[in-house]
């Protein structure tokens, strides 16, 4: 399955490159929510609230209540939601998932004790972990800052915590470069749970590829340039 990805930084929608860089912006995220309407589900991403910079609260909230109630998509949000209390926030406004990345981490190692007091108050069939990866190693903080674990060696670790993974290749993120095909199998054989794909992926091919590896796939960028071919 194609998701396509609204990225929210200071209020537009926005594509970055590596996380960093921004390539584009979009004023009118409503029109991209039209645009995407027909898809099952949507991700929206709060940049600002990943990073520790600000919130779009009030627009993810609107996002989700007309992707619902207009167009009956599912919706996953996330980006900066690092407390229980947050986790619930969210999920009130309507999110049928909250992804959850840098709280899932702490010194290096899986917070446990946090996944615990969050899957007492959330469902767990409605969170995904963010195992966000640069350079082979999982990036945390609005991929700022990497620690010294591989999504590969915690998946089995996290899986009573989740319903699934969402995997970034951030080293391709915005890119158009291609998805790692390899690096996604390396991860499928790792876990059984669902994963999501993101990061470099450019064609349609590469998305029934990731298919064919029982995953679904995050678009951005290819899909804001109208290069998915």
């Amino acid at each position: 399955m194609l998701i396509p990805c609204i990225d929210l930084q200071g209020g537009h929608a926005v594509q970055l490159v590596h996380g960093r860089k921004r390539e584009l912006a979009v004023n009118d995220t409503f029109g991209l929510l039209r645009k995407f309407k027909n898809y099952s589900w949507l991700h929206i991403i709060d940049l600002d609230a990943a990073i520790g910079k600000g919130q779009n609260d009030d627009l993810v909230r609107e996002l989700c209540t007309a992707a619902r109630n207009d167009f009956g998509m599912k919706v996953r949000v996330g980006g900066g939601i690092r407390t229980v209390a947050r986790a619930e926030e969210i999920a009130g406004w309507g999110a049928s998932q909250i992804i959850i990345g840098t709280a899932v981490f702490r010194d290096d190692k899986v917070n446990t004790g946090f996944l615990r007091q969050i899957t007492k108050r959330v469902h767990r069939k409605q969170i995904i972990i963010a195992l966000d990866t640069a350079r082979g190693k999982i990036t945390i903080h609005g991929w700022r800052k990497r620690i010294a674990l591989q999504a590969e060696k915690v998946m089995a670790q996290l899986e009573p915590f989740c319903a699934g993974f969402l995997c970034t290749d951030v080293d391709r993120e915005g890119t158009m470069t291609g998805a790692n095909l390899g690096w996604f199998c390396k991860l499928r054989n790792a876990t059984s749970h669902p994963i999501i794909a993101a990061g470099g992926i450019k064609t349609r091919r590469e998305i029934t590829a990731l298919e064919k590896l029982g995953m679904d796939a995050a678009v951005g960028m290819a899909m804001y340039k109208n290069r998915l071919s």
